[in-house]
């Protein structure tokens, strides 16, 4: 008879404190450590965690670079208010009213803070593959590029890439460097191209160079990629856009009924 080998253990190759920190981390993303609430003391974590006292520090450095938690030494360590923040991508598709500002402005001022837009670039490029075949642009094509930074208090919060075929942006103000009044939704609508129906496709990669500069993570933490195509009359596709946010701060919440 021949007895079967025993299946390999998986082992968690990270160091000690990296382990500590995702622990800990889960713990405050899920709200079993909530905001303002102090971290169990460094003797109950090296206890835990059967770790000294030095691999403990520097698990709760990694929290406090990413944002998450707040202390200084000799004091207790709490969890940052707004330590994690729920966007909920529905809010964000109808265009803004006459006169209002880009929807996300309003909307992103609701979590806490002071929220505003960074124009960074206009003009037209090459977008990525995923975003030629959702405009159903050819091998090489070009569109127009949009691209964005949006901050709450002044620390980054989203990269965003949006592009727009050319035939509908140009002799419009989107090709123009400079922030459109309620957003590329109204303006959209207002041209006739209103939005009718927008798709998400949402992933978690590690972070490009762009988007680990620009969103001064503190780590290789992965980040939040959503390709957004939005379509319009005869499911026409007027705008894909490219979104990253800090995993680790950010979650996405869909709604949706049954029937």
């Amino acid at each position: 008879m021949t007895v079967p080998k025993p299946e390999p253990v998986a082992l968690d190759r990270r160091s000690l404190h990296e382990r500590i920190a995702a622990d800990l981390r889960d713990e405050i993303m899920s709200g079993d450590l909530a905001p303002g609430s102090k971290l169990p003391s460094t003797a109950q974590l090296k206890t835990r965690f059967t770790a000294s006292n030095a691999t403990v520090q520097k698990a709760l450095q990694l929290l406090k670079d990413e944002r998450l938690v707040v202390g200084r030494p000799g004091a207790a360590v709490t969890v940052r208010e707004h330590r994690q923040r729920t966007i909920r991508p529905a809010t964000y598709m109808a265009p803004a009213q006459s006169g209002e500002p880009y929807r996300w402005l309003t909307e992103a001022a609701k979590l806490g803070g002071q929220a505003r837009s960074k124009l960074l670039e206009v003009g037209e490029a090459t977008p990525p593959a995923d975003v030629l075949a959702a405009l159903e642009l050819p091998e090489g094509g070009t569109a127009l590029l949009r691209r964005q930074m949006l901050l709450i208090d002044d620390e980054p919060v989203e990269l965003v890439k949006s592009y727009y075929p050319l035939e509908i942006a140009r002799g419009t103000a989107m090709m123009e460097r400079r922030k459109i009044k309620g957003g590329t939704p109204t303006l959209l609508a207002e041209l006739g191209h209103p939005p009718r129906l927008s798709a998400d496709r949402v992933s978690a990669r590690v972070p490009t160079q762009e988007e680990y500069t620009a969103l001064q993570l503190p780590s290789s933490l992965p980040v939040l990629r959503t390709l957004r195509v939005v379509y319009s009359d005869q499911n026409r596709p007027i705008e894909a856009t490219v979104m990253a946010k800090a995993g680790h701060l950010y979650e996405l919440q869909y709604e949706f009924t049954s029937g």
